[in-house]
């Protein structure tokens, strides 16, 4: 009963953060001087065109850009009435991409599904790399053990994800034969999910998830490392030495479960970050995620489809922390849902 209620409560806060942020989200993009029908028109005047000037003036009505900006805020929320009544974010409609020339949801359609899969696979490998090379380089603190996998995780963090991406692209298809570019072969686009494309986004899958997951692993490898250096050095974890408790068992019962902590509550950071990490990585493998409409809408300012990716990315950081604060309360029986216990 104690968790339903801490996550009714959580949510109820995560929508009014979300509310807040989309407020945010919204006066940012409007910030830069004009927007993508007011360049047109600039544009369209200077070289004579009427005709396309009076097109652009209708789609400037059509969606409220011609109004104060707290009224095109709560039409573009979906509440106030624009000129279709009520039809925003809330009821499902995200807008028209000027830059596109479509609805914003037929933009971010397949490419939010492809966005989510890349990170949670990005996520996985994180996890996956940095628990046993954290746990290890500090277990075997001082070792070559220790060296390497520091090394590893400094060349991790230094290398550029879009120089790493070329490098991986290059040798993985010349020795490898891994496939170039994309999340899937083209004769898969479109087509209902089976066995074959399964496999062929898997394939497509490895070279992105090391690219965009090596900066996260080595990072969280070296803060898990620290905190465990730090765990071990304190008197309990002597006192269970001097009792001959089990090195394994020693490690898992007591240490990591408090050095995890941190690497709980990383995961609200962490999918925003890899996200807005992959832009670059997106537009190098030619993936179909939203890193590549969100650098187009910002340069054009195409102010609803930027505005919705942005505020994607809000949802998914929110998610992430609400997920993060329930796994740490499960994890940690120091931390309670309410009041502390007396």
């Amino acid at each position: 009963m104690d968790i339903i209620l801490f996550a009714l409560r959580r949510v109820a806060t995560m929508m009014l953060t979300l509310l807040l942020v989309s407020a945010l989200i919204f006066l940012i993009i409007n910030l830069p001087p004009g927007d993508y029908l007011s360049n047109q028109i600039a544009e369209l005047r200077s070289t004579g065109q009427e005709s396309g000037v009076a097109k652009a003036e209708f789609l400037r009505h059509e969606y409220a850009l011609d109004r104060s900006l707290p009224e095109q805020y709560f039409i573009w929320l979906g509440a106030w009435p624009g000129p279709h009544g009520f039809s925003g974010i809330l009821q499902g409609d995200f807008g028209w991409s000027f830059e596109f020339n479509k609805p914003v949801s037929e933009v971010v359609g397949g490419a939010i599904w492809m966005t989510i899969l890349v990170n949670i696979v990005a996520v996985l490998f994180v996890y996956m790399v940095a628990l046993p090379l954290g746990v290890l380089a500090a277990a075997k603190s001082r070792t070559w053990i220790d060296y390497v996998s520091s090394f590893v995780g400094y060349i991790g963090l230094a290398t550029p994800n879009f120089l790493l991406a070329l490098i991986l692209f290059y040798y993985g298809n010349k020795y490898f034969d891994l496939p170039i570019g994309g999340l899937m072969a083209p004769e898969f686009e479109g087509e209902p999910m089976s066995f074959e494309k399964i496999k062929s986004v898997l394939l497509h899958l490895i070279v992105p998830t090391f690219v965009i997951g090596t900066a996260g692993a080595a990072a969280m490898m070296q803060r898990l490392r620290a905190n465990m250096l730090d765990e071990l050095n304190k008197p309990y974890v002597t006192t269970a030495w001097a009792k001959g408790v089990p090195p394994v068992k020693l490690l898992a019962k007591y240490p990591l479960r408090v050095a995890f902590n941190p690497f709980v509550a990383d995961i609200g950071n962490l999918i925003p970050s890899l996200i807005s990490g992959s832009v670059l990585v997106s537009v190098v493998l030619g993936l179909q995620t939203i890193g590549p409409a969100l650098l187009a809408a910002l340069k054009s300012q195409d102010q609803f489809l930027a505005g919705f990716i942005l505020l994607f990315v809000a949802a998914l950081t929110l998610i992430g922390t609400m997920v993060s604060d329930m796994l740490l309360v499960l994890l940690d029986p120091r931390i309670r849902f309410g009041a502390r216990n007396r």
